[in-house]
C-alpha cells in the first residue's frame, strides 16, 4: 500500500472544522420507550428552509416537497387556491405565471439520489451477477455492528465496550473472514490493519486516501454521516443527553470514522484511469457543482401555496367564531376547571365539553404541567424522565403509600416478581421457548394471551409486577430530598406559584380543579411511546397530572401559596385525570378521598367527561373507517376500546397527524371555533403576564416543542424512505429498546412508520409548517425573538410562519416586519 503524508497543522484545522459541521447534520432521535417527535431537519436549522431543501436535496437527495400529483390533487379539488399560488410565487420571488408552476407539476421528474460516494460506483461498475452491493453490505456491516455494540437489554451475551466505538469495530474488520468472500474483496483486511486507532486520525487517512481536501471535505462527511443516518441519530441522541448535563460524547465522531473509513477502504492502492476511483472523483466534482433544479423552486412555490390555503382558512374561522369575554375572573360561576396538555388531541375533547357545559373551563399547558421530574416507579431501577427532552430533570419522584414500611414491604415484593418474570423471559428466547412457556403454566396462560390478542382483556403492563390492591394504595410523589427539613413545603409551594403563575390560573378557581394529562393505548406496537405525552418524554401524562393535585391539595403548600399572593380557597379540590387518546375516555384518580360535598360536582364532571367523549368519537370515527357507529354510542365505545387492546391493529389512533397550528392566546379566541384537532392550543393572556416571562418561555420551549412534532410529522411524510421508519408490520426491535429495522437488516429507522401517516389509500397527515399565532403585542414578541438565537432563526429563516392578533385583525411576521393579513 502507498504511503499517506502526515497531516499539518492548517489541515488538522480544517478537517476539526469539516468534521464538526458533520456532526451537526444530524438531528438526533430517541429511544423507543421515551420516543419523542425531533424535527430531522435540525442540524440545518440555522439556514433557511428553502436553503436546507437545497442543500439536502443535493447532498442526498432529500425530499422537502410532496410528490407533484399530490399538489396536483390538493389544486384540483380546491383545497390549495388560485390567489394562494399566486402569493406563493410573489414571497418566492419568482417570475413563473399560474400556469407555468402548474405545468411544473405535470413536467417528468429526474430522480435525484444525492451525491455519489465510492461505493455506489464500485456498484455500478459490478455486473449484475456480481452478487451483493456494497452499498448494502457497508450499510448492513456497520449497522449489524452498532447493534451489538450498544444493545444493553436484548441480548443475553454483550460486546464488550473496551476501547470504544471505532476501535471495536477496526479489531473486528481485522478478524472478519466472511466478508472477503463475500463480496470477493481479499484485501480488505490486509488495508484495515493501516487503519489508525483514534477515530479523529481514521477520518484524516480516509480523506487523504480519497484526496478529499478543503471545500469538499465538508459535503463528503456529510454524506457518509446521512448514508447511516439512523445509527447517527442513535448517536446524536446520546451526545444530546450528555450536554444537557454538561458533558460530552463521542459516539458520533466516532461511527463518521467508520463510514468515512469504509470508503477508503474501498479505494484502489493503484487506480488507473478507468476506474471506479478516478470516475467517482470526477463524478463527485461535477456533482457538486450542478445547479438545483428549477422544478424545486416551483415544488416549494407549491409547498408554500399549500400552508397559505390552510392559513387563510383558519384567520377566516378564528376572525368570524363568536365572541367571548377575554378574561373570566370573578365574572361567572364554574362548575370546573380543566388544564389539557395543548397536544392537538385534546382540542376536539375540549371543544365537545364547553359545548355539553358551558359553565366548563378548559384551559391548554404543556402536559408535563410544569413539573420538571426523574420518575421511578417504585421497586424497579429504571428512571425516566416526564418532561420535554429539550430539558434535564431537577426532581426526583416516585410512588408511595404514605407508609415508609409499606412501600419497602410493596417495592421489595414488586423487585421479586419482576425478576422472576425476567428469567421467565429469558426462557422464552430458548428454542420452542414460548411454547414451552405455556405448556408449563398451563392453559389459563394461554387463554390470558388470546384475551389480549382480541382486547378482552387490558394489558398489565402499566402496573407489571404489583398486585391490584397494591396498585390502588400507591400514588406519585416527589421524593424528599437529602437533609429536608421544614422549608420543604416553601419549596414546594415557590415551584407551584411559578406553573400557576405561568398557566394564568391564580385565582378564581372553581370548586374542581382538574389537571387532565394524556397517554394513548395499542398493543404489540414498539412505537407506542410515540403517541404519548412529547411534553412528558413520551410518557403518559398520568404522574405530572397526580403529582400537581396531591401538592395543590396539601394545606401545608397552600399556606405557603397564601403567602405569595395565590389564595386558593378551601373548597378547591385539585383531582388529576388522564385523557386516553385512543379511545377519549377520561379517567379520573384519587377521588375516593374528595369530601361528600363534592360528589354532586364529581358526577356532574363525570356526566360531561362521557358524553363529550362519545362526541369526540363520533367526529373521529370517519377517519378510521368505523362513521357508520357514531350514533351508536356503546358499540362505538367498544370499537375504540377493541382497536386500543387488538394485537394485529396498526392503526389504534392517528395522533398528532395533521397537526398545523400553534395558537398562543386566551381561550377566548378559540372558544367556539372547530380547529378539527389539528392545533395546539396553549392559553395564555399577556395582559396578566407582566414581565413577559411567561411569552419566553412559551417561545423557547412550548413552540419548540410543537415545531419538533410538525416537522417530524412532515418529513415522515414528505421524504418516508429516509426519515420515516417504514413498514409497521415488517419492524423488528433493536436492541431491546434503542429503535427499530424494517426487516432484519439496514440502517435503524427513525421517524413515524407509513401507518402513522397513511390510511392506505391517502395521507393522513397534509405536510404544513407550523403556523404560529400569538395575542401579545409586537414588541413583547420581537423582543423573545432578538433574544433567542433558537427562536430567531425559526422565525426568520421560514421554519415555521408567525402571526400575531392585533387589534384590526391577524398580521404575520414576515421578513422582519409585521403585515396586515386582511
Amino acid at each position: 500500500m502507498s504511503a499517506v503524508r502526515p497531516c499539518d497543522t492548517p489541515s488538522m484545522a480544517a478537517l476539526a472544522v469539516a468534521v464538526d459541521a458533520a456532526i451537526r447534520t444530524v438531528a438526533p432521535a430517541w429511544p423507543l420507550d421515551r420516543q419523542i417527535a425531533v424535527n430531522p431537519y435540525w442540524g440545518f436549522a440555522d439556514r433557511s428552509f428553502e436553503r436546507a431543501a437545497a442543500t439536502m436535496g443535493r447532498l442526498v437527495g432529500a425530499r422537502f416537497t410532496l410528490p407533484p400529483d399530490d399538489y396536483l390533487r390538493a389544486w384540483r379539488s380546491g383545497e390549495i387556491t388560485a390567489a394562494a399560488v399566486n402569493r406563493a410565487i410573489a414571497q418566492g420571488g419568482s417570475s413563473a405565471t399560474l400556469d407555468q408552476a402548474i405545468s411544473a407539476l405535470r413536467a417528468p421528474q429526474v430522480p435525484n439520489t444525492g451525491l455519489p460516494l465510492l461505493s455506489d460506483l464500485i456498484d455500478e461498475h459490478a455486473q449484475a451477477s456480481a452478487g451483493p452491493r456494497w452499498r448494502d453490505t457497508v450499510t448492513q456491516q456497520v449497522s449489524q455492528y452498532c447493534a451489538s455494540y450498544f444493545d444493553e437489554h436484548q441480548a443475553d451475551w454483550r460486546r464488550g465496550r473496551a476501547g470504544g466505538l471505532f476501535s471495536g469495530w477496526r479489531n473486528g474488520l481485522e478478524a472478519d473472514h466472511a466478508l472477503e468472500p463475500l463480496m470477493r474483496a481479499p484485501e480488505i483486511r490486509a488495508r484495515a490493519r493501516n487503519l489508525p486507532t483514534n477515530a479523529d486520525d481514521a477520518i484524516g487517512w480516509a480523506l487523504r486516501r480519497l484526496d478529499i481536501s478543503g471545500e469538499h471535505a465538508t459535503p463528503f462527511l456529510q454524506v457518509c454521516l446521512l448514508r447511516i443516518n439512523g445509527w447517527a441519530s442513535w448517536c446524536a441522541y446520546l451526545q444530546w443527553e450528555a450536554r444537557l448535563v454538561g458533558g460530552s460524547d463521542s459516539h458520533l465522531r466516532e461511527l463518521l470514522a467508520i463510514r468515512a473509513s469504509w470508503e477508503a477502504l474501498l479505494h484502489e492502492d493503484e487506480p488507473n484511469v478507468d476506474s471506479p476511483a478516478t470516475v467517482w472523483k470526477d463524478r463527485w466534482a461535477e456533482s457538486l457543482g450542478e445547479a438545483a433544479s428549477p422544478f424545486d423552486a416551483l415544488h416549494l412555490i407549491w409547498q408554500r401555496a399549500h400552508e397559505i390555503s390552510y392559513q387563510d382558512r383558519l384567520i377566516d374561522a378564528l376572525q368570524s367564531g363568536p365572541d367571548h369575554p377575554r378574561s373570566t375572573h370573578g365574572e361567572v360561576a364554574r362548575s370546573a376547571q380543566l388544564v389539557f396538555c395543548i397536544d392537538v388531541r385534546s382540542e376536539r375533547l375540549r371543544r365537545a365539553l364547553e359545548e355539553v357545559d358551558p359553565t366548563l373551563e378548559t384551559r391548554g399547558f404543556a402536559g408535563f404541567f410544569g413539573l420538571p421530574i426523574r420518575y421511578t416507579p417504585i421497586g424497579t431501577s429504571a428512571p425516566r424522565p416526564q418532561l420535554p427532552g429539550l430539558v434535564a430533570p431537577q426532581i426526583d419522584a416516585t410512588d408511595s403509600t404514605g407508609d415508609p414500611r409499606a412501600d419497602a414491604m410493596i417495592a421489595n415484593r414488586r423487585s421479586n416478581r419482576l425478576a422472576a418474570a425476567a428469567s421467565r423471559l429469558a426462557f422464552q428466547r430458548l428454542p420452542t421457548g414460548a411454547f414451552s412457556f405455556v405448556e408449563m403454566l398451563g392453559i389459563g396462560y394461554a387463554g390470558a394471551m388470546l384475551k389480549r390478542h382480541f382486547g378482552l382483556s387490558p394489558s398489565p403492563l402499566d402496573h407489571a409486577g404489583l398486585e391490584a390492591v397494591e396498585s390502588t394504595r400507591l400514588r406519585p410523589r416527589l421524593c424528599a430530598p437529602d437533609g429536608a427539613d421544614g422549608a420543604t413545603g416553601g419549596r414546594h409551594a415557590d415551584l407551584l406559584a411559578s406553573i400557576l403563575g405561568a398557566m394564568g390560573l391564580t385565582a378564581g378557581f372553581a370548586r374542581l380543579l382538574v389537571f387532565v394529562g394524556h397517554g394513548s393505548q395499542s398493543a404489540n406496537n414498539p412505537q407506542a411511546a410515540a403517541l404519548e405525552c412529547g411534553a412528558c418524554g413520551g410518557q403518559s401524562g398520568e404522574v405530572n397530572a397526580r403529582i400537581l393535585a396531591g401538592l395543590l391539595n396539601e394545606p401545608s403548600v397552600r399556606l405557603a401559596l397564601g403567602k405569595r399572593g395565590i389564595d386558593i380557597p378551601a373548597e378547591t379540590i385539585a383531582i388529576a385525570a388522564l385523557h386516553n387518546t385512543c379511545t377519549d375516555e377520561v379517567r379520573l384518580f384519587d377521588v375516593e378521598h374528595l369530601p361528600v360535598s363534592h360528589e354532586h360536582d364529581l358526577e356532574r364532571l363525570r356526566r360531561n367527561l362521557r358524553e363529550a367523549g362519545h362526541r369526540t368519537r363520533a367526529e373521529r370515527a370517519p377517519s378510521l373507517g368505523i362513521a357508520a357507529l357514531a350514533d351508536r354510542p356503546e358499540a362505538l365505545l367498544k370499537r375504540y376500546r377493541r382497536r386500543a387492546r387488538d394485537w394485529a391493529e396498526t392503526r389504534p389512533e392517528w395522533g398528532l397527524a395533521n397537526n398545523a397550528a400553534f395558537i398562543v392566546a386566551p381561550r377566548s379566541r378559540t372558544r367556539g371555533v372547530n380547529l378539527a384537532g389539528r392545533s395546539f392550543l396553549h392559553d395564555y393572556c399577556w395582559e396578566e403576564d407582566r414581565d413577559g416571562r411567561v411569552l419566553e418561555l412559551i417561545m423557547t420551549a412550548p413552540m419548540v416543542v410543537t415545531h419538533w412534532i410538525n416537522l417530524q410529522y412532515y418529513a415522515s411524510t414528505v421524504d418516508p424512505d429516509r426519515f420515516g421508519s417504514g413498514n409497521k408490520v415488517l419492524h423488528n426491535v433493536v436492541c431491546g429498546r434503542i429503535g427499530v429495522f424494517e426487516g432484519n437488516t439496514g440502517d435503524l429507522r427513525v421517524g413515524l412508520s407509513r401507518q402513522s401517516v397513511h390510511d392506505g389509500e391517502r395521507w393522513m397527515h397534509a405536510p404544513l409548517r407550523l403556523s404560529v399565532f400569538i395575542d401579545a403585542p409586537r414588541d413583547r414578541i420581537e423582543r423573545v425573538i432578538a433574544g433567542h438565537p433558537t427562536v430567531r432563526s425559526l422565525v426568520d429563516h421560514r421554519w415555521l410562519h408567525l402571526f400575531r392578533f392585533a387589534d384590526a385583525g391577524v398580521e404575520h411576521h414576515d421578513a422582519g416586519a409585521w403585515r396586515d393579513c386582511g
